[in-house]
């Protein structure tokens, strides 16, 4: 027995066992920390493991905030109309202003505005003192009627019914039918007025002869504006001197395809539509900077340092792989439906859009735009340009044996068909196929149908050369760069089936893996700190009990030596 075991006081609470320290320096409860400590170890390398794997679903879901950025980005310019931006100017501002939409052609139109569309005011010629005095002074009730494009509209007038009280009525009638009621003043007194909101000859107003309300009969009113249409001249058409294009608004949308005027008064101005190719320009330059902001965050996220040997967090990962590729082949192929020959432009390297290929390069694999190139197209065909990004069902056939009727727009795909049918000596279509596909046919109509199933499903297409034999032909339905773009980004961040989801669901049972190692490892612990604890309490009464032999000893051994 060591006499270093001299100064041992074990303390033990209720529920569990403390050791403060033994008197041979040892401390049985700094040991036991210790030792759990190093178990503990484990924990802390699942927790930093899990943590690597957050990092990376964390890096899913920045990515997948960029690529629907991207997507409400190109969202906005998907169309022709969005892209294509047109101006319209006038010489005269204060005649006439217009806007424009793609559909209008570049070019100078003389407008002369003979009148301006007009609608219908009257003014009763009699003032009250005060809008809150009664105007039907009768015992019973009476009638106010007023005949508006044709048809009349009667309203009750009550016995204290007050001036303010007619117009509420008649704006508050559930069948107005578009007249403006109200009260107005002149100084000396108050006077009711009754408006027709619509312009144009057809928009007549008039009092009714069925009104019976004193003061308020047809004669009761003057008038102060009538109803007319505007008239106007294009380019000096109508010839005749009297003869004018009618319109029943001052806002005229079907003169001009493409161009909506908005009359101001009279006149004549000359309007030019042209391309804005600066604002094309720039939709092709938000294009490429969109762009390059998710291909950088993509090379970010997989690249690999050769010269440092270190990987990014998601190098190698395979859903990145695809989600780039997938990118990359969109925006560096030949657009949807579109054909390196038919089309002036069929790829964005046409247009002096490229892809920096100088390996090591700081910008390589990202987009950049040559200004020289891309101004010449601008300046001598923008209209082809843009359709290339933005083009949404242009159809287009290599044959004048057959003509696109009809596509479902959402249903039929995009893309390039392959026609092929045949036709019997009476010129009755008695076999299609579409893209090799059985496709539905009508003998009657000559009409081929794509069927459900495919992408050419609700594609319809016309037989025009039914001679006896077998036709083919090809129809294409053209997508711009960035309505293909939409489609895939909607696919890349479905929330269903995309493949950032499903890596991020991947990723969830593998953190969920994790925490139930944790988990595991907490109990394992929990049950060997216990079980330490046992061990020693075991070594501490042992101890305890060897203190208490030792001090009988010395006791005894002390008597001896007395009474020796």
């Amino acid at each position: 027995m060591s006499s270093t075991v001299s100064a041992y006081t074990p303390v033990t609470k209720s529920g569990q066992i403390n050791y403060t320290g033994l008197g041979n320096g040892t401390d049985f409860d700094t040991l036991i920390t210790k030792l759990v400590q190093v178990e503990q170890s484990r924990i802390t390398t699942l927790q930093t493991w899990k943590q690597s794997w957050t990092k990376k679903q964390d890096a899913f879901l920045e990515l997948n905030t960029k690529l629907l950025a991207l997507k409400t980005t190109l969202e906005g310019m998907d169309t022709e109309g969005e892209f294509l931006v047109k101006v319209a100017s006038s010489t005269n501002s204060n005649v006439l202003t217009a806007t424009t939409s793609s559909g209008a052609d570049n070019g100078s139109h003389v407008i002369e505005v003979n009148r301006l569309a007009t609608a219908k005011a009257m003014v009763t010629h009699s003032g009250f003192v005060d809008p809150r005095q009664i105007i039907n002074i009768n015992p019973t009730d009476q009638t106010f009627a007023y005949t508006y494009k044709g048809t009349t509209y009667s309203n009750n007038i009550g016995t204290n019914c007050s001036l303010n009280d007619l117009a509420s009525i008649i704006n508050n009638d559930a069948n107005n039918p578009g007249v403006k009621a109200s009260v107005v003043y002149d100084g000396t007194g108050y006077f009711l007025q009754l408006r027709g909101m619509d312009t144009g000859d057809s928009a007549t107003l008039t009092i009714d002869s069925s009104t019976t309300l004193p003061y308020f009969q047809a004669s009761d009113f003057d008038t102060i504006t009538s109803n007319a249409s505007a008239l106007l001249k294009l380019d000096g058409w109508p010839t005749g001197a009297t003869s004018y294009i009618t319109r029943e608004t001052n806002t005229v949308t079907d003169l001009i395809p493409g161009i909506t005027l908005n009359l101001k008064s009279t006149g004549t101005v000359n309007l030019t539509v042209s391309t804005d190719t600066n604002a094309v320009k720039q939709n092709i330059q938000t294009f490429v900077e969109q762009m390059n902001t998710v291909r950088s965050m993509l090379k970010d996220l997989t690249k690999y340092d050769s010269t440092t040997s270190k990987a990014s967090i998601l190098t190698g990962n395979y859903g990145l792989q695809l989600i780039d590729t997938n990118l990359k082949t969109a925006v560096a192929g030949k657009g949807v439906g579109f054909d390196y020959d038919a089309d002036t432009y069929s790829v964005l390297s046409q247009i002096g859009i490229f892809t920096n290929a100088n390996e090591g390069a700081k910008n390589e694999g990202l987009l950049y735009i040559s200004n020289a190139t891309l101004n010449a197209i601008l300046a001598s065909n923008a209209t082809k340009a843009a359709e290339l990004f933005a083009a949404s069902y242009a159809g287009r056939v290599n044959s004048s044996e057959i003509s696109i009727a009809s596509y479902i727009k959402g249903t039929t795909k995009c893309g390039t068909y392959e026609l092929s049918y045949t036709a019997d000596a009476s010129g009755k279509i008695t076999g299609a196929t579409i893209n090799g596909h059985p496709a539905f046919y009508s003998s009657n109509s000559n009409l081929i149908t794509g069927q459900h199933g495919y992408d050419e499903a609700g594609l319809v297409l016309k037989a025009i050369d039914v001679s006896p034999g077998t036709h083919t032909a090809t129809a294409c339905l053209k997508q711009g760069k960035t309505g293909q773009l939409v489609d895939l980004l909607g696919e890349l961040t479905n929330a269903k089936d995309g493949p950032l989801h499903i890596l991020d669901n991947n990723y969830d049972d593998i953190t969920h893996m994790i925490d139930n190692k944790i988990s595991f490892e907490q109990r394992r612990i929990a049950t060997y700190a216990s079980n330490l604890r046992k061990r020693f309490a075991k070594v501490d009464s042992l101890l305890s009990t060897y203190n208490q032999q030792q001090n009988q000893l010395t006791s005894a051994i002390k008597n001896l030596s007395s009474s020796s």
